[in-house]
């Protein structure tokens, strides 16, 4: 297990981001990083998700199930059940800031065969990648 934390300061308010989250028209929400999701299964405020992500090195994809937790407006909680990275654990909390919002994101990455520097790296650059989207398209979303 490597613990990582990151952070930023995304250029919505938390209201728009819950909104970006919660929508699920085709084309609004997504990553370059997830090309498929498909929901398995919805209880009150849990979310069991299959996903097809694109491995680290950009060659091929791979398909993970996670489950997560959300806790509107404070964040969500991740944690991986199936596939290569199973045992991994994250939570994502938000800081209302006026019109902009602080996100934190603390946890614990399991993948097996991978040493803890490359872990590291590849989970930076993937959050680094998604924030940045999620950033662009916060600033044309209505």
């Amino acid at each position: 297990m490597v613990r990582i934390t990151d952070d930023g300061i995304f250029d919505a308010p938390i209201e728009k981001i819950w909104k970006y989250i919660g929508d699920d028209r085709p084309g609004i929400h997504q990553h370059r990083a997830i090309p498929a999701t498909k929901v398995l299964e919805t209880k009150g405020n849990v979310v069991v998700q299959e996903m097809q992500l694109v491995n680290a090195d950009g060659k091929g994809t791979h398909w993970e199930t996670w489950r997560l937790t959300l806790n509107p407006p404070t964040g969500y909680h991740v944690e991986a059940i199936a596939g290569p990275t199973k045992g991994t654990k994250f939570s994502q909390k938000y800081t209302p800031m006026g019109d902009k919002t602080r996100v934190d994101v603390e946890g614990d990455w399991h993948v097996p065969g991978v040493d803890d520097a490359s872990i590291k790296k590849m989970t930076l650059a993937f959050f680094a990648e998604a924030f940045n989207e999620d950033n662009a398209a916060l600033k044309k979303y209505k």
